[in-house]
C-alpha cells in the first residue's frame, strides 16, 4: 500500500494544429483512488489514452510498477497490468460474457497433438473473479443481454483477468442510476482494499468528494494542482478547472410566466405512459425529475411524436395538436434536443453550420435546387456568435469539439428552427462544469426571451437552480409537482422512490 505504482513525468503529446498535452506529471499510488478533473477538452481522456498505448507521447516518461513503459497498443498495456474501462465499452455484443473476458488471451490445454481451448478453467477462473467482486453475471450470456451496469462489470472483470493493479475508469457512472453508482463505488472500494490503484474521470464532482482520495486537475492540457480530497472543496476544484471563481452554478433568471402554453391530458403511450397530465407557461423552465427508466423521455419522445400515443390529448394555445411523426411536432414548434447527442442529435464528421441547418435545408435551396450557401453560412455564424460555441470557423468538424461544444451545436440546430418549445433532454450530460454553467445561462436568456422550455435531467441540483416547477416520474406516471421554492432533494427522491404501480395496485386490489 501507499506504493508509487504509475508515474508520469513532463508528458507531451501533439495534434495538427492543437498541443493537447503540455508536460503533464501523474503520480499514482497502490491502494488509492485518484481522480482526474478538467473542462471538456482540457486533457484527462488524451493523458489516460497515452498511459494504455492508443495515443504516444511525443516527450515524457512514464513507469507502472517502477519500471519504465511504453506501450505500442492496449493489449500490450493490459497485458502489463495497466487497464483502461471507457464510458461506451468495448466488449463484443455478439460474443458470451466468457468469450469476452478471456479473448485475446485464451487459457488453452492440449488435446494429443493440438491446444485448444481450456473452457473450464476459463470458467473457474471467470467464477473466482465475480466472486470477488460479489457479482452473478451468466458467463454464456451474449453482451448485448446485459445492462450498462453488468457491461461495465464485465470490463473490470476483464481487466483482473489480466491481474491489472492499474483501472482507469473514465466517465464510469454517465449511463448509471443511482443504485447501479452505488454498487460500482462499492467494488471500487473493494479493489481499493486489495491495493490496486484506481485512476477516476468524472465530471459528476460529487462523486469525487465521495469515493477519492487524491484530485489532480488539467487546464488546457497543463497540470494545474494535485490536492488530497479532504483538504479542499468544490468552490477550490472548481476555480482550478476554469482558472477563475465560478460566481453562479446555476444562472436562473426569473421571469413572468405567461397563460398556458400546452395543455396534455390522460396521456397514455404504447404500453408504459399511464394518465400523463400537466401544463405547461408561457417562458417558464418546466423540469421533469425521477430515476432512470421512469419515463422521462417516453413522454418527450411520445409528445413529438417519435413515439406514438394511444390516448390523451395534447393542446397548444387551446387549439388540439395532430401529431403522428417527429415532422408535424417541428411544424408546431415543438423541438426535442435528444439526451444521446452523438447517436441521435450530430452528425459529427459533418461541420457546425452543416448540423445546425441540417434540419431545414429546404429553407436554404434557392432557384434551380441550389444550396444558397451564403443564407447558410450566416446562420451557421450567428449561432456560433450567440451560444458561444467554441470553434475556429464554421466548417470546423463537429468531432474535433470538446464535449460542452457538440452540446451547443445540439441546441444551436434546435434553436435554428424557431421553436415555441424546447425539450432538453439530460442537456448537461457529459460537459464540465463551466459548460454546464453556460448551458444554463444560455436557457435563462432564451426564457427571457419567450421561449418555453422542459427540462429533463438526472442532475437534481441543476432542475432546483433552474426550473420553475419540477414534476415527479414514477414507472410512467406522475408521482407530484413541486413548486420552486419548495423543492428539495429529499422530497423529489422521496417521491421517485414510492412505490411501483404493481405495488399499488396490489395493495388496492387487497383493499
Amino acid at each position: 500500500m501507499d506504493k508509487t505504482i504509475l508515474e508520469l513525468k513532463g508528458i507531451v503529446k501533439s495534434f495538427p494544429g492543437v498541443l493537447a498535452l503540455d508536460g503533464i506529471d501523474f503520480e499514482l499510488k497502490s491502494g488509492e483512488v485518484h481522480a482526474i478533473c478538467g473542462e471538456n477538452g482540457a486533457g484527462k481522456s488524451t493523458l489516460m489514452k497515452v498511459v494504455c498505448g492508443v495515443h504516444k507521447p511525443d516527450r515524457g516518461t512514464m513507469q507502472v510498477n517502477g519500471q519504465e513503459a511504453r506501450y505500442e497498443n492496449p493489449l500490450e498495456a493490459y497485458h502489463s497490468g495497466v487497464a483502461i474501462i471507457f464510458q461506451e465499452t468495448s466488449l463484443f455484443e455478439e460474443m458470451t460474457v466468457l468469450d469476452n473476458l478471456f479473448l485475446g488471451h485464451e487459457i488453452m490445454k492440449k488435446a494429443g497433438p493440438v491446444q485448444v481451448l481450456d473452457y473450464p478453467a476459463m470458467a473457474e477462473r471467470a467464477q473466482e473473479i465475480f466472486g470477488r467482486l460479489n457479482v452473478r453475471i451468466d458467463l454464456t450470456s451474449p453482451i448485448r443481454r446485459l445492462g450498462m451496469a453488468q457491461k461495465q462489470m464485465v470490463e473490470i472483470a476483464k481487466a483482473l483477468t489480466f491481474n491489472a493493479n492499474i483501472i482507469i475508469f473514465d466517465e464510469p457512472t454517465a449511463s448509471l442510476t443511482e443504485r447501479e453508482v452505488k454498487a460500482l463505488f462499492g467494488i471500487i472500494r473493494g479493489l481499493k482494499e486489495e491495493g490496486l490503484g484506481i485512476v477516476y474521470i468524472s465530471h459528476r464532482l460529487e462523486e469525487i468528494f465521495e469515493i477519492c482520495d487524491r484530485v489532480t486537475v488539467i487546464r488546457d492540457g497543463k497540470h494545474i494542482s494535485t490536492h488530497p480530497v479532504s483538504e479542499i472543496n468544490k468552490d477550490i476544484l472548481v476555480a482550478d478547472m476554469v482558472g477563475r471563481k465560478m460566481d453562479a452554478y446555476y444562472p436562473k433568471v426569473d421571469t413572468q410566466t405567461g397563460e398556458a402554453v400546452l395543455e396534455v391530458s390522460h396521456l397514455y403511450d404504447d404500453g408504459f405512459l399511464e394518465d400523463i397530465s400537466f401544463t405547461l407557461y408561457r417562458g417558464e423552465i418546466l423540469g421533469f425529475a425521477g430515476l432512470a427508466g421512469s419515463g422521462r423521455t417516453e413522454l418527450a419522445k411520445c409528445l413529438c411524436g417519435l413515439s406514438r400515443r394511444l390516448a390523451g390529448t395534447v393542446r397548444m394555445n387551446g387549439r388540439e395538436l395532430d401529431i403522428h411523426r417527429y415532422q408535424d411536432a417541428k411544424k408546431e414548434g415543438i423541438v426535442y434536443v435528444s439526451e444521446d447527442r452523438g447517436k441521435y442529435g450530430l452528425i459529427t464528421d459533418m461541420s457546425v453550420e452543416q448540423n445546425i441547418t441540417l434540419p431545414q435545408l429546404e429553407n436554404f435551396v434557392k432557384r434551380w435546387n441550389l444550396l444558397d450557401k451564403s443564407l447558410e453560412d450566416r446562420i451557421g455564424e450567428k449561432y456560433i456568435r450567440e451560444i458561444d460555441i467554441k470553434a475556429p470557423d464554421a466548417d470546423f468538424l463537429v468531432t474535433n469539439l470538446s464535449g460542452g461544444n457538440q452540446q451547443k451545436v445540439s441546441v444551436s440546430k434546435a434553436l435554428a428552427l424557431t421553436p415555441a418549445i424546447l425539450i432538453l433532454d439530460e442537456p448537461t450530460r457529459g460537459v464540465d462544469v463551466n459548460a454546464k454553467a453556460e448551458i444554463m445561462k444560455i436557457m435563462s436568456d432564451l426564457t427571457k426571451q419567450g421561449l418555453t422550455i422542459i427540462m429533463i435531467s438526472s442532475e437534481l441540483p441543476e432542475l432546483i437552480g433552474m426550473c420553475d416547477r419540477i414534476y415527479v416520474m414514477k414507472d410512467g406516471y406522475i408521482g407530484g409537482c413541486f413548486e420552486r421554492a419548495e423543492a428539495t432533494q429529499e422530497k423529489i427522491l422521496n417521491v421517485a422512490l414510492e412505490a411501483s404501480k404493481q405495488d399499488r395496485r396490489a395493495e388496492e386490489a387487497n383493499e
